[in-house]
């Protein structure tokens, strides 16, 4: 654990760019103790009225067992800290029918939501570490693998081949836009071995679900980004974890800061219907929650 804070710490250096920030920045309705353990996604269960936050806990590529999930409130009270454990590294999260799916180093973990208990494992071959995860309006479930350029797709027979590979795309934030039939993707930038490199920064790029083609989202870098969610008229919000910041993108490319987050502002969560934005902000250890204006 201190390895990985020293690691944080470096990474966590000025890396700036010129950037707009918006006139309307968000502002901060709550935010959580400081009591996760490195939090690197958070979902929102409609169902439920919850909210679930993976817990890394130690090293991101670690198998030992000590990750977890919790369940919080919308208000951010703390429903149940440790509610699903045993688990290894998680990160990303989604819901597709009923199933809440984690990111688990090398493994795509499936569990019933309903009594809390972990149905299926499925392994990514050559995968290293797992990072994002969405769903499609088919009931394919897409995971991003960040450090071999990898995104797998869980396919209704159960099966987690290798869906697509590109080189240097460092899938870190993954997201589908059902109004075009996409797969969004943040790419961190570059990656080494250990954790990544900030100073190479990424953009957003789009992948067209059916006939696989790529295209970037503008042509610039923009940070390494993270989250990825729509805003609902069009454009995304995203998270950039070395520069601690949410990104309103548009899909030219063009970009606003919209707020000054935190340290290691990691897969966050749009509810529109309620006007939030919510974000695990991982070094700190906290979830916090934004008003949308």
């Amino acid at each position: 654990m201190k390895k990985l804070l020293i690691i944080l710490t470096v990474f966590l250096l000025n890396f700036t760019n010129k950037v707009v920030y918006s006139d309307d920045h968000m502002e901060i309705v709550w935010e959580t103790e400081k009591i996760f353990e490195l939090p690197e996604s958070v979902i929102y269960d409609s169902k439920n009225e919850v909210l679930y936050v993976s817990n890394i806990t130690d090293h991101p590529f670690k198998k030992d067992g000590t990750g977890y999930i919790s369940k919080i409130g919308l208000d951010g009270s703390i429903i149940k800290k440790k509610w699903i454990n045993k688990l290894n590294a998680p990160k990303g999260l989604t819901i597709s029918n009923d199933k809440l799916y984690i990111a688990d180093v090398d493994e795509l973990v499936e569990v019933d939501i309903e009594s809390g208990k972990i149905l299926n494992k499925y392994k990514g071959y050559g995968s290293v570490c797992m990072n994002d995860v969405t769903a499609d309006k088919y009931g394919n479930v897409y995971v991003g693998d960040t450090y071999n350029d990898t995104i797998y797709r869980l396919n209704q027979f159960g099966q987690l081949p290798a869906w697509f590979y590109s080189p240097g795309l460092a899938p870190n934030g993954i997201h589908i836009d059902n109004d075009e039939g996409n797969l969004i993707v943040g790419s961190w930038g570059a990656v080494m071995e250990g954790w990544g490199t900030p100073e190479l920064k990424g953009s957003l790029k789009s992948i067209n679900i059916h006939t696989k083609k790529i295209k970037d989202l503008g042509k610039k870098p923009i940070g390494n980004l993270d989250g990825i969610e729509s805003d609902g008229k069009g454009a995304y919000f995203v998270t950039d974890w070395t520069g601690a910041k949410l990104y309103r993108i548009k899909k030219n490319g063009k970009f606003k800061v919209i707020a000054e987050v935190g340290k290691g502002a990691a897969d966050h969560e749009v509810i529109l219907d309620k006007n939030l934005v919510i974000i695990p902000i991982m070094a700190e250890g906290k979830v916090i929650a934004l008003k949308v204006k």
